[in-house]
């Protein structure tokens, strides 16, 4: 039986849906920002050991992320269909693997100094990044287990407890890294030490409330009766799924931070404004990744009940959305590129108008890509939400690498065109996979 319903309401659920997750994920971005600032106030040296770990251990918490972004349309479909059972089946299996992953990567973050030597780092700063990764390895346990259960109640449509939780985090975070970092309050002063033990404080606590809110708000799902009962299925499900999720995510982080390495071949000018320029684009992207968020949790619903049309209009009303914001953020590149630049480089700056000028041209740049960057995004998390990964996961690595990186390195250094080129070659990956997993989408729901 349908459920379509008509557009506005759609928006709206969109939006009840989304707009706690577009807040949560930037609340996150703020912890990030916070402990690069504090960390820099501190130390340089410091500074520059944790851009290294961070480097390191974001690849390897983006992949374990995978298995929690798997179990949102899982439960989203169990939930439609009123199966307590399966929702806890999943939600344990997708903790079990998460721990799993976590555990096995810890040998490659203790150990991580003669890696990041290898690739060719400063030694000193190298072991820097270690001391940190010493501690935050640790810290991918809990940091794992708090995305799983945010999948869980996203897919459950409970967002706001999302929203409160990273706030209360980011905030908690500024006062750890202010005892841990600077010693003040009586705690030692450890630097970056310190500010691994406030990220490590912080993953505890956000994932005791959440536990403590989903026990006492979801007591019949029972989610950690029995929690050291395998369920093979419902694990290899999770694994299956969580595998392709990961290496899809994957695949683009790693597009952007090879076009960072390809641009820092051209000089401190493009580097500088090509990572001033991905900030930027970055924080408008946390709207439409909430907004697809949501949209994986809609589709999962629709899909778990069989519901075509419900289906098709709320992937129409994610898309508008998208698109819509994606408007919104052309207009303001297009007509702030000095302002919006400006911010991140001090006015006595010497380099400041050569950065502003090449800023200028991957802003306009950024500006194209922001349709087809919304419209990926949320193209892959409705088929998602459909539990079609395996496919999805093949087109955007074909389109990142082959096209993306391929044209960026053709245009950037055959061409000539530089930063400018190589960004024209993210443009060209982002939007090959937009049409490409858009009509993939459109036609699995078209059979539905």
């Amino acid at each position: 039986m349908t459920r379509a319903t008509p557009f506005r309401d759609q928006i709206r659920a969109h939006l009840t849906l989304g707009l706690p997750l577009i807040g949560s994920h930037l609340a996150q971005m703020a912890i990030g920002t916070t402990d690069m600032v504090m960390l820099g106030w501190y130390d340089v040296e410091a500074l520059a050991g944790l851009v290294l770990a961070t480097t390191l251990y974001m690849v390897v918490f983006l992949f374990g992320s995978g298995f929690a972004f798997a179990v949102m349309p899982l439960v989203a479909a169990a939930a439609e269909a009123d199966d307590e059972v399966r929702i806890r089946r999943v939600t344990r299996m997708g903790l079990w693997i998460s721990t799993g992953f976590a555990l096995a990567v810890m040998p490659l973050l203790w150990f991580s100094a003669p890696l990041l030597q290898l690739l060719g780092q400063n030694p000193v700063l190298a072991e820097g990044a270690q001391d940190y990764l010493r501690i935050m390895g640790w810290g991918i346990i809990p940091a794992l287990a708090v995305m799983v259960l945010k999948s869980y109640l996203s897919a459950l449509e409970r967002t706001r407890v999302q929203l409160i939780v990273t706030v209360a985090a980011a905030v908690a975070n500024i006062g750890f890294n202010h005892a841990f970092i600077f010693g003040n309050w009586g705690a030692p002063e450890l630097g970056i030490k310190g500010a691994a033990i406030a990220s490590l404080g912080v993953q505890v606590i956000s994932v005791a409330a959440l536990v403590l809110y989903a026990v006492r708000r979801f007591p019949t799902h029972d989610l950690f009766a029995r929690l050291w009962r395998p369920d093979r299925e419902a694990l290899g499900e999770v694994t299956a799924m969580g595998s392709h999720v990961g290496l899809t995510v994957l695949a683009e982080v790693g597009m952007f931070s090879a076009a960072g390495l390809l641009v820092g071949l051209l000089g401190t000018v493009p580097l500088a404004a090509h990572g001033i320029v991905l900030q930027i684009t970055s924080l408008a992207f946390m709207v439409p990744l909430g907004l697809s968020n949501a949209a994986t949790v809609r589709a999962g619903r629709a899909f778990g009940r069989r519901d075509g049309p419900a289906l098709r209009q709320g992937a129409a009303a994610a898309l508008t959305l998208g698109v819509g914001w994606a408007g919104l953020a052309v207009i303001a590149f297009v007509a702030l590129p000095e302002v919006l630049i400006g911010l991140y480089i001090e006015p006595g700056e010497p380099l400041r108008a050569e950065i502003l000028a090449t800023g200028r041209g991957l802003l306009l740049i950024a500006a194209l890509f922001q349709l087809a960057d919304s419209t990926q995004v949320i193209a892959v998390s409705l088929l998602r939400g459909m539990q079609d990964t395996r496919v999805p996961m093949l087109i955007a690595a074909a389109s990142y690498w082959l096209v993306g990186m391929t044209s960026g390195w053709f245009l950037g250094f055959v061409i000539g065109l530089g930063a400018a080129g190589v960004w024209l070659g993210l443009l060209a990956g982002l939007g090959t996979a937009a049409v490409l997993l858009s009509a993939r989408f459109w036609r699995h729901a078209a059979a539905l």
